[in-house]
C-alpha cells in the first residue's frame, strides 16, 4: 500500500482494494453458485420436513391435504375401463369448477418414491383437477396393498359405479397380480362363486375389445357370455374393429357399441346355422320342403303352393312314422 493510501485510510476514506477485477468477478460467480446450492438445499430440507410432518400426522390417523395431481400415481391394479367420451365426467368437471371439490380422493404414500402418492379411488376427481389446473383434496392413509385393493373395490361398489365387465377385469387383474381369493372377494364384496364367474368371463373376452366397447353398464354376465361365445364361434369371419369404426358408434354410449357387436355376432351365428339346411324336392324336381336345424331344434317348412295340404298329411301320420323310425333303429342296433 502506498503512503497516500495509508493517509487516506486514516481519514476514513474508502480504501483502495488490492484485489484485481478478475478476482472480484470470480468471487461473484462463486457466491452465485453457492447461493443456488443453498436454495436447493433449503427446498430439499423443506420437502423432507413436510414429509416428516406428514408421517407424524399419518401415525395419528388420516390426513386431508391439498396435493398436486402430478404427484399422484395410479393404483397398480386398474378397476375401470377408460372412456373417451363421457358426458358424466364433463359434468363433474363443470361441477368442481363451479363449486369446488366436495369429496376428497383417497391416496396412500407412494411405496417407491418419498413425497409422492398412490391413488386408491377418486381417479375421475383427480383427472378433473388436472384438467382444471388445480390441486386435489386428498385423504392420505397408510395402506398395505391388501387394504388398497379392498378400499378401491369397496368405494366403487358403494357408488354402484362398476359395470359387470369392469368387476370381471378387476378380479382378473387382482388374481394375475398375485392376490389370493379372499382379498378379491373382499375387494368386490362378493362370494367365491361370483368371483370365479367374473374371472371366467374376463378370460374369454379380449381386453382390447372391452376397451373399445367400454364398460357397458347395462350388459350383465349372460350377455357378455353370449358375446364371448359369438366371438369364439365366429373366429376370423367377423371384423369387430370394422363394426366399432363406424362413425355412428364412435360417439355413442358404450351400451350402444356393445349391442352393435353382439347383434353382429348373433346375426352371423344365425346365418351360419340357417345355411345348414336340407331341401326335399318332389319327383318333378320342385322344392317342396325345407328342413332347418337351429339351436337344438329342427323345423320342416312346407311350400304350400308346391305341395298343398302335404303338411297336414305328414302331421296326421307322425305316429306311424315314429313307429317306423324306432323299429329301424332297433334293427340297426342288432
Amino acid at each position: 500500500m502506498s503512503r497516500k493510501d495509508a493517509i487516506n485510510s486514516l481519514y476514513m476514506k474508502k480504501p483502495v482494494s488490492s484485489v484485481s477485477e478478475s478476482d472480484r468477478h470470480t468471487d461473484r460467480v462463486r457466491t452465485g453458485a453457492i447461493s443456488a446450492m443453498g436454495t436447493s438445499l433449503k427446498q430439499m430440507t423443506d420437502s423432507a420436513n413436510l414429509a416428516s410432518r406428514l408421517q407424524e400426522k399419518l401415525e395419528k390417523g388420516d390426513v386431508v391435504v391439498e396435493v398436486e395431481p402430478d404427484a399422484v400415481e395410479p393404483s397398480p391394479i386398474a378397476d375401470r375401463i377408460p372412456i373417451e367420451i363421457d358426458p358424466a365426467f364433463d359434468e363433474l368437471v363443470r361441477s368442481i369448477a363451479d363449486n369446488g371439490q366436495q369429496v376428497p380422493i383417497l391416496v396412500r404414500p407412494s411405496p417407491a418414491t418419498r413425497g409422492r402418492f398412490q391413488i386408491a379411488y377418486g381417479r375421475r376427481r383427480l383427472r378433473a383437477a388436472q384438467i382444471l389446473g388445480q390441486s386435489v383434496r386428498a385423504i392420505v392413509r397408510n395402506l398395505t396393498d391388501h387394504e388398497l385393493y379392498i378400499a378401491q373395490g369397496r368405494e366403487n361398489l358403494d357408488r354402484e359405479d362398476l359395470s359387470f365387465i369392469e368387476k370381471a377385469f378387476f378380479a382378473k387383474n387382482l388374481e394375475e397380480s398375485g392376490c389370493d381369493r379372499m382379498t378379491i372377494i373382499s375387494a368386490l364384496c362378493s362370494d367365491k362363486a361370483d368371483v370365479s364367474r367374473y374371472i371366467a368371463v374376463a378370460r374369454r373376452v379380449p381386453e382390447r375389445l372391452v376397451k373399445r366397447i367400454g364398460p357397458a353398464p347395462k350388459a350383465g354376465r349372460a350377455r357378455w357370455l353370449r358375446l364371448a361365445e359369438g366371438l369364439e364361434n365366429a373366429g376370423d369371419e367377423i371384423n369387430v374393429d370394422g363394426i366399432l369404426d363406424d362413425e355412428r358408434l364412435v360417439n355413442s354410449g358404450s351400451d350402444v357399441r356393445f349391442q352393435a357387436v353382439l347383434k353382429s355376432m348373433e346375426t352371423k351365428s344365425v346365418r351360419a346355422k340357417a345355411s345348414r339346411t336340407d331341401l326335399w324336392k318332389t319327383p318333378a324336381g320342385k322344392r317342396a320342403v325345407r328342413i332347418e336345424a337351429r339351436e337344438g331344434k329342427t323345423a320342416m317348412i312346407f311350400e304350400n303352393k308346391v305341395v298343398p295340404e302335404f303338411a297336414q298329411f305328414v302331421s296326421a301320420r307322425l305316429d306311424d312314422l315314429y313307429r317306423v323310425f324306432v323299429s329301424n333303429r332297433e334293427e340297426d342296433s342288432d
